[in-house]
């Protein structure tokens, strides 16, 4: 059978066992943010600790995600990824348990999440570089778009599952789903032929970061979309994390309307997933992620004004449109960009900026909103992505 040209990664087995390996696991991972969030607030009833706890899951990622880079590069990836899919049942197996026996504190939470950020900083950089190993350059930005597509697909799924599953059969379901996906993953990674190259002479670890941070600094049009990713990683972001507040305090729909809220960023990434892989490639990558970085900013800024429900979720789908347009984008730009040899420390920083920034910026919204509100300091975080976008827009104009 013919693949189509807009997916064109799925004419290669390895590829498609992953895809729908990580369908199934990614869908449970999300059930468990949610839950995990749900916990947090029904513990203290305080936007602080949502920042506190999740600036902990993403901590060990800015510690640790460059040297989850240098292993990337160093190993086999496949082998790497069936380490990391294995650890990451521990956390979700745990925190049912917690649950079900009325033990659940926030420290815990918070030493978990720590646990769980430390395997995926060594297994994202692992992933993401993986991907180009099994479909070949000519159809990298095919496979990173139906990748997001899996990613923010799972993203629409989950929470609103483990919404329902929350309000009707009980928080700790939750975790034990999305522990028993991680063996969805597993079993494609098993079955996948291709293990990925090992790097047989290195320089030293502190020598092979260096070289890889060199490399992209010396990039201007990539240092420049490495800036904005940290921007949004540090101030668009982090108002995921406060999506329990404004459920119970600004809209007064409970559990079920946060996973509304979140399904609903959800369903706006997943339609750029598809839209960028029926595009097949986008022929002026610059200038699309400057309009994709105001389709995050300006609506962000509408979403902390907007009292009402219905309108707010639909803000939120434009929102995840945005950033997710803009993520993919930037993705295969800077794989493509780089040697083959030096992909794995490029995912790395990409991982770092995006996702090591996010125990700064959680911390810091959810001490803000504890003092001002959520949508108080999500409105400030939204002004100054704003003006970053403008920058970030004359800056492409001019080059």
């Amino acid at each position: 059978m013919t693949i189509p040209r807009s997916f064109s990664a799925f004419g290669f087995r390895d590829y498609k066992l992953f895809w729908f390996g990580q369908l199934i696991s990614l869908s449970g991972t999300w059930m468990q943010s949610v839950a995990q969030g749900w916990l947090v607030y029904s513990l203290t009833k305080s936007p602080f600790y949502l920042g506190m706890v999740a600036a902990a899951g993403s901590l060990p990622i800015l510690l640790f995600t460059l040297g989850g880079g240098i292993a990337a590069d160093r190993f086999r990836k496949r082998n790497l990824l069936l380490l990391t899919q294995a650890l990451s049942i521990l956390p979700a197996l745990l925190l049912g348990i917690l649950i079900d026996i009325n033990m659940a504190a926030v420290w815990q939470v918070a030493l978990i999440a720590a646990f769980l950020g430390t395997v995926n900083a060594f297994d994202i950089p692992a992933r993401q570089s993986f991907m180009a190993e099994l479909v070949g350059k000519e159809n990298l930005t095919n496979a990173v778009a139906l990748n997001s597509a899996a990613f923010h697909g799972a993203r629409m799924i989950g929470p609103v599952i483990a919404g329902i599953a929350i309000a009707n059969v009980g928080l700790s379901a939750c975790f034990y789903l999305n522990a028993v996906s991680f063996l969805a993953v597993i079993v494609a990674l098993s079955k996948i032929r291709t293990v990925g190259e090992a790097k047989i002479s290195s320089q030293g670890i502190l020598k092979d970061l260096i070289e890889g941070i060199q490399f992209m600094r010396n990039k201007p049009e990539i240092y420049r979309i490495i800036i904005m990713i940290a921007i949004f990683g540090l101030l668009a972001m982090p108002f995921v994390t406060l999506l329990p507040a404004f459920a119970v305090e600004v809209f007064k729909t409970g559990s079920a309307g946060f996973g509304f809220l979140v399904g609903a960023t959800g369903a706006g990434a997943l339609s750029a997933a598809l839209f960028l892989a029926l595009k097949g490639d986008i022929e002026n990558k610059n200038r699309f992620m400057a309009v994709a970085a105001f389709c995050v900013s300006v609506p962000l800024l509408f979403f902390s004004l907007s009292g009402h429900f219905y309108f707010s979720l639909t803000i939120l789908f434009v929102i995840g449109w945005g950033l997710v347009s803009f993520l993919a984008t930037a993705n295969s730009f800077i794989q493509l960009s780089v040697p083959d040899n030096l992909r794995g420390r490029a995912m790395s920083v990409y991982t770092f900026v995006f996702l090591g920034t996010a125990p700064i910026g959680n911390s810091l919204m959810g001490t803000v909103a504890d003092f001002i509100g959520a949508a108080h300091a999500v409105s400030i975080s939204a002004l100054v992505c704003i003006l970053v976008s403008a920058a970030f827009c004359v800056k492409i104009c001019k080059s």
